[in-house]
């Protein structure tokens, strides 16, 4: 796409990539929310296509999520040609495990992908690093900043850097245009650091686990605190935890009322609420919503954040709840520290 201004829908990730402001996020696909049937996945993922949501999120350790992307795009370019791929933003990962990041080990991983996902040209390689004391992670970026000047990458991003660490790598001249953290009512932790480091340099934001693994939903309002065996997927299980360091479920349960009153008031859905107080936030580019392929669907309901506009009161009443909680920012530390502990 060539570049275009911005409105409620699209964002200019990099000069030459525009991706759509709600992205459908592939973990789901990796294991532990439910079997995926390959057939009806990449039916799904045509459908989102139609409606708009062209972006995908994905990583090479999300199971066979390449694999879909490529079948998805074969699948689109046989019904409405090969100019239609064109339209089509896939947003891959490298999370290496630390080891010599020469260009003999790098260069295979990204050919791994470039094949899975039948693309010359990745359109953005979000890279992690386990180990912040193993400074290899330098190696790997200017080996990844390499293939990104031959045209192999288009553009470089984070996944879960910290902004100390983020800072490091900006300041070593390599030319970074997203990280991708943790993100929601529930963890403004980017708000403390991240976000004004971001705007200061122009790297963007993209946000996950902005609905707390479903959590932010009707599902959950009135309701008892669930048990362990209730939580069902590994999503559930994950951000549970993160509520009870953030405020514990009675808080939780106060923010789901607040929340209902607004999407009452908007004709809208709790999901939608939690989505669009994100989505404008400064420095994000985009709120990654979680697609069970095949399992599960909340098409309709996502496309409708797209007309949701939050006012001052609204705000106001989140802000009344989220003031009482937690600080995670000392309790866990910066954007990605969970999985460094």
């Amino acid at each position: 796409m060539d570049q275009i201004p911005e409105n409620v829908r699209y964002r200019q990730l990099g000069p030459d990539l525009v991706m759509c402001r709600i992205l459908n996020g592939m973990w789901q696909v990796s294991g532990g929310h439910g079997p995926i049937d390959p057939v009806a996945a990449v039916e799904r993922m045509l459908a989102h296509h139609r409606a708009g949501l062209s972006t995908w999120d994905l990583a090479d350790h999300y199971g066979p999520a390449e694999d879909f992307v490529g079948a998805f795009r074969s699948r689109l370019a046989a019904e409405q040609g090969a100019e239609a791929l064109s339209q089509v933003q896939a947003f891959t990962k490298w999370v290496p495990r630390p080891e010599p990041m020469t260009r003999q080990i790098v260069e295979p991983a990204i050919a791994r992908s470039l094949r899975r996902m039948g693309v010359d040209t990745l359109d953005l390689l979000q890279f992690h690093w386990w180990d912040y004391d193993d400074a290899r992670y330098r190696d790997a970026l200017r080996q990844l900043d390499q293939l990104r000047e031959e045209g192999i990458i288009r553009h470089l991003a984070l996944t879960n850097f910290d902004t100390a660490h983020t800072e490091i790598i900006i300041e070593s001249g390599i030319p970074i245009v997203s990280n991708q953290v943790q993100y929601s009512l529930v963890d403004l932790r980017p708000e403390r650091k991240m976000v004004q480091f971001c705007l200061a340099h122009d790297v963007q934001l993209l946000t996950y686990g902005t609905l707390c693994g479903g959590l932010l939903s009707e599902r959950y309002l009135g309701q008892p605190e669930p048990r362990w065996a209730e939580l069902d997927t590994a999503s559930l299980q994950k951000y549970k935890q993160m509520i009870d360091a953030w405020g514990g479920w009675a808080l939780f349960q106060r923010l789901l009322v607040v929340l209902q009153g607004i999407a009452d008031k908007h004709h809208a859905t709790i999901a939608n609420v939690a989505v669009r107080a994100i989505l404008d936030r400064p420095a994000v580019a985009g709120v990654i919503v979680g697609v069970r392929l095949g399992l599960s669907d909340h098409l309709a309901d996502t496309l409708r954040v797209f007309d949701l506009h939050l006012d001052a009161d609204d705000r106001s009443q989140i802000d009344a709840v989220l003031a009482q909680s937690r600080d995670l920012l000392a309790i866990i530390g910066d954007c990605g520290d969970e999985y460094r502990r």
